[in-house]
C-alpha cells in the first residue's frame, strides 16, 4: 500500500509541476534572463569563468526554515528561485558541434517525497523548459564536471561563504563550494586584503586617501594577514601623488575574480531595464498607497505593529510577495532609532510615527518612508521639524537627473538640514549636523533594497532614493521641547534623460497633505475584532 501510495504521489507531483495556473503573468521572462547573461558575458575579459552560487537556507527555528531568499544575481541571471544552485558562465564556448556551450546551470534533484513538504522543484528537465537554459544538471554532476578552474585566465566569482550548513550530500550548497575548491576556486588569497586594495584604488586619489587612512589602519589591525600584502601598504604609506599613481596602476592592472565579478553585477544592475523599471513602478506605488491607507487609519490608540499590519495587508492585496526589509513603525523616541525594528510599542498617543515600509514585489523592492503625527496634527515642534526635512528633500530631488551626482545629492540636502537646525537654536555650527542626521541621502533599489552599483554620476533608468532625515533623542543638547522628534521623508525616484520621476508620489509628503489625508476615512478604523 505504502509503495503504491508514493507512486502515485510520484505521478501527481510530476504531472503537475509544470501545470500550475493563475500565477501573476508579470513576472521577468526567460527572455529577460538570457539577455542578462549575455550582458554579463560581455564584460567579462577574455578567456575567464564566472561562478555564481545560490544563498544558502537559514534557520529560523529549530527545524524551521525562514522563507527562503535567493541570490539576487542568480536569480537576475536565470530566474532560479531555489536553494543548492550554481551557474557557470563561460566567455567562450566550450567544446565543438552542436554539443558546444558556453553556460551551465546546476540544480536540485526531483525528490517527490520531500516535495510533499517544501513543494515543487523544477529539477534539470523543469529548469530547461522553464528558465530556458539548454545545459542543465543536478548539482550531484558537479563533482565530476570536467573543469579545471586554473586553465582560464580569470576565475570571477565572490568569495566563497564559511557558515553554510551541509546535509552531507556532497551536493548541496556546500558540496557545491567543496567541490569548486577542489576545481581550484580561490577567491581569496589573503583574506580580502588584495580586494580592499581595489577598492581604494578605484575610489580614492592621493588628495583623499587620508579620509581612508584610520578605517584602513583599524582593518589591518584586526586582520593581522593583511601586513603581508605589499600593494596595501604601499598605496596607504605613499608619501607623494607619484608613488600612490604607481601602485594604483599596478593594482588596477590586475583585479581579482571578485573585483571584476562586483563590477560587472554593478554595472548591469545599476541601470535598470524596461522589464525591471515596470516591477519596480508596481512596488513603489503598492508601497505608496499603503502609506497613505496607513496615514488615513491612523489614531493615537493605535500601536505600531497594528500600523505595520495596514502596510503588510494592502502589498499583499496588490500581489506584493511581502516586503523588501524588516518594517520600521518607530513613535516618538523609536522613530529616533534608524533601524528600528520591534514594532512592539502599544500606543502612538500624539507622538510622530515614522513607517520605513515598503513592498518587495515579483523580487523587486521599493524603500518609501513617512512620518505621520498619532493624532493626525503636527505640533508645532513637529511641524518645524517635518518642514526642514521636507525642504531637504525637496531640494535634493531637483538636483536628480542624468548628468548629476549622488555627492550633489547628498551635499544639498546636509546643507539644507544644517542651515535648519542652525535657525532652529538646535545646532550652532554645520559641522553638528552628523549628530542628528547620522546616515548618507541616496541608494540604489532594487533586487536589494541597498542594491548594487557605482557611486558615482547618475544616469537615465537609475531608480534611487532620496531620503534626510532628523532624529533627535532624548538627553541631546538642545531644548526638551524637540526630544523624541524623529522624522525622515523617503522616496523612490527614477533618473531620465530630462530630469527624474517620483514613483512613491502617491504618498503625500507635504505636512498639509499628510493632515488632510489623516483626516480621511479609513475601512481599517471601522474594523472590529474580538478583545482576547
Amino acid at each position: 500500500m505504502k509503495k503504491l501510495l508514493f507512486v502515485f504521489v510520484t505521478i501527481l507531483l510530476s504531472s503537475s509541476l509544470f501545470s500550475q495556473e493563475n500565477l501573476p503573468k508579470d513576472q521577468l521572462t526567460p527572455g529577460f534572463h538570457k539577455g542578462r547573461r549575455e550582458a554579463f558575458r560581455q564584460l567579462m575579459p577574455s578567456g575567464s569563468i564566472a561562478l555564481i552560487f545560490a544563498y544558502p537556507e537559514r534557520t529560523f527555528s529549530k527545524d524551521v526554515d525562514h522563507l527562503y531568499h535567493q541570490n539576487p544575481d542568480l536569480y537576475y541571471l536565470t530566474g532560479y528561485k531555489e536553494p543548492d544552485g550554481l551557474l557557470i558562465i563561460f566567455k567562450d564556448k566550450q567544446g565543438k558541434g552542436d554539443t558546444a556551450y558556453n553556460e551551465v546551470l546546476f540544480v536540485r534533484k526531483r525528490d517527490p517525497r520531500m516535495e510533499i513538504w517544501t513543494g515543487r522543484r523544477l529539477g534539470v528537465e523543469g529548469a530547461k523548459s522553464t528558465l530556458g537554459i539548454a545545459k542543465v544538471l543536478e548539482g550531484k554532476d558537479f563533482p565530476s564536471f570536467p573543469l579545471d578552474l586554473k586553465s582560464f585566465t580569470k576565475v570571477i566569482a565572490e568569495p566563497i561563504q564559511n557558515d553554510v550548513r551541509t546535509d552531507k550530500s556532497g551536493y548541496d550548497l556546500y558540496g557545491l563550494m567543496q567541490a569548486a575548491e577542489k576545481k581550484g576556486l580561490k577567491t581569496s588569497d589573503d583574506n580580502g586584503a588584495g580586494e580592499y586594495a581595489n577598492y581604494l584604488a578605484n575610489n580614492f586619489d592621493f588628495s583623499n586617501l587620508h579620509m581612508a587612512k584610520e578605517y584602513s589602519n583599524k582593518l589591518i589591525k584586526k586582520n593581522n594577514s593583511w601586513e603581508d600584502n605589499k600593494d596595501l601598504l604601499e598605496l596607504l604609506n605613499s608619501q607623494d601623488s607619484v608613488s600612490y599613481e604607481r601602485t594604483k596602476a599596478r593594482i588596477l592592472a590586475n583585479p581579482s575574480g571578485t573585483h571584476i565579478y562586483n563590477d560587472i553585477v554593478k554595472t548591469l544592475r545599476e541601470i535598470k531595464t524596461p522589464e525591471e523599471l515596470d516591477l519596480i513602478r508596481k512596488s513603489a506605488r503598492i508601497s505608496a498607497l499603503a502609506h497613505a491607507e496607513s496615514m488615513k487609519a491612523i489614531k493615537p490608540e493605535m500601536s505600531e505593529r497594528q500600523a505595520e499590519a495596514i502596510h503588510t495587508y494592502v502589498h499583499k492585496y496588490y500581489g506584493a510577495e511581502g516586503e523588501g526589509y524588516p518594517p520600521i513603525s518607530g513613535v516618538g523616541a523609536n522613530g529616533c532609532i534608524l533601524h528600528y525594528e520591534e514594532n512592539n510599542s502599544i500606543r502612538l498617543d500624539n507622538q510622530l510615527l515614522l513607517m520605513d515600509i515598503a513592498s518587495e514585489y515579483h523580487g523587486y523592492s521599493a524603500d518609501v518612508t513617512r512620518t505621520v503625527p498619532g493624532n493626525g496634527k503636527f505640533s508645532p515642534e513637529q511641524k518645524a521639524i517635518y518642514q526642514l526635512v521636507y525642504d531637504a528633500q525637496d531640494a535634493a530631488i531637483s538636483l536628480c537627473r542624468e548628468g548629476g551626482s549622488f555627492a550633489k545629492v547628498e551635499k544639498k540636502a546636509s546643507q539644507i538640514l544644517s542651515e535648519g537646525l542652525i535657525r532652529l537654536g538646535i545646532i550652532k555650527n554645520a559641522s553638528d549636523v552628523s549628530k542628528y542626521y547620522p546616515h548618507g541621502c541616496s541608494h540604489y533599489i532594487g533586487l536589494d533594497v541597498h542594491d548594487q552599483g557605482h557611486y558615482e554620476g547618475l544616469k537615465a533608468n537609475m531608480v534611487i532614493t532620496v531620503e534626510p532625515g532628523i532624529y533627535i533623542p532624548a538627553n541631546s543638547p538642545c531644548d526638551k521641547k524637540w526630544w523624541n522628534i524623529g522624522v525622515r521623508i523617503e522616496d523612490d525616484v527614477l533618473i531620465t534623460k530630462t530630469g527624474h520621476e517620483i514613483l512613491s508620489a502617491d504618498a503625500p509628503r507635504k505636512w498639509q497633505d499628510v493632515e488632510k489625508k489623516a483626516s480621511e476615512k479609513s475601512s481599517f478604523k471601522s474594523i472590529s475584532l474580538p478583545k482576547l
